[in-house]
């Protein structure tokens, strides 16, 4: 059960290792990309390749959704990045229970953005637990966990790739571990605990008021949805890469301080890298400006002033 590309690395190890995979259940087709055409899921594209039934309910909610999963008859269940919600009933329909999947080191950063928010938080470290599920928000006792290092210059797409990796690896051992008793869950840590909510659009708006460091991990965290952007004119222009120049900012924040696009923020300077006009290419910062120029002393707004 799994939606992105994250799920899709879960279920291929599955499918590698000799699981025999009853169905697969993946959020439905939705318009994606710039021209919005409706696409199925990466779990789902995965799952046609190899001929396994795919179903895509909206909801999980009613019964004869419910009732058609428990007839599968599963040993287990493997949730990873699916985006719906669980009833009771289902939870306790596999033999040995629904296994997560989950991108953080719980109690940290329990919800729907675990990746983004560790990064935007500049956390050190996050990694994979592999969980049984209950009715909580990622709530459920550990089965293994394994921490992986945030480097410097982490993104969004690229830890997620990484720790999907482990995660493989990790689900393969615990459902070994777990139908032959060699592994055993142990409750969670009753403090430590972090929520990760869902990354909402407005999230990607750069406030120049802000530190240049914090703007420059915004960049990293939100470079796969909604994207890091600022706005000039009446154009919004998104920002894929930037580099964070510690110090005395040197202006008022927004201000562009040279012809590299090097902002003025509360404190320090954010560089502009590789920026995007809307329905165009992403361009390194010095093609981006000989076709639209942003001169020095041009302030940007900031959200509470423009």
């Amino acid at each position: 059960m799994g939606t992105p590309a994250f799920a899709a690395t879960i279920l291929d190890a599955l499918i590698d290792a000799g699981h025999n995979i009853l169905a697969v259940y993946t959020q439905p087709p939705r318009p994606a990309g710039r021209r919005q055409r409706v696409q199925a899921s990466p779990v789902q594209l995965l799952a046609g390749q190899h001929r396994i039934p795919a179903r895509t309910p909206i909801s999980l909610r009613e019964e004869a959704e419910q009732a058609e999963f428990a007839a599968l008859d599963a040993d287990a269940a493997v949730v990873a990045a699916y985006g719906l919600i669980l009833p009771r009933r289902m939870l306790g329909a596999p033999r040995l229970g629904c296994l997560n999947v989950h991108a953080s080191l719980l109690p940290r950063w329990r919800g729907a953005a675990p990746i983004q928010r560790a990064l935007l938080a500049g956390d050190r470290e996050t990694g994979i637990t592999i969980m049984q599920m209950d009715e909580g928000l990622d709530t459920g006792p550990i089965l293994l966990q394994q921490a992986v290092p945030i480097t410097s210059d982490a993104t969004a797409a690229g830890l997620s790739a990484e720790l999907a990796v482990v995660g493989a690896r990790l689900i393969l051992e615990a459902l070994d571990g777990i139908a032959d008793g060699t592994i055993v869950a142990r409750p969670q840590p009753s403090d430590g605990g972090t929520h990760a909510p869902k990354i909402r659009r407005e999230e990607g708006r750069l406030d120049w008021t802000l530190p240049s460091e914090e703007l420059e991990r915004r960049v990293r965290a939100l470079d796969v949805w909604p994207g890091a952007f600022f706005e000039t004119g009446a154009e919004r222009i998104r920002v894929h890469a930037a580099m964070d120049l510690p110090g005395p900012a040197g202006g008022m924040p927004g201000t562009v301080l040279d012809e590299h696009l090097s902002v003025a923020c509360g404190e320090g300077v954010l560089r502009l890298l590789q920026v995007q006009r809307a329905g165009r290419a992403p361009l390194d910062t010095p093609a981006f400006l000989r076709g639209f120029p942003i001169a020095p002393g041009t302030v940007l707004p900031c959200p509470a002033t423009s």
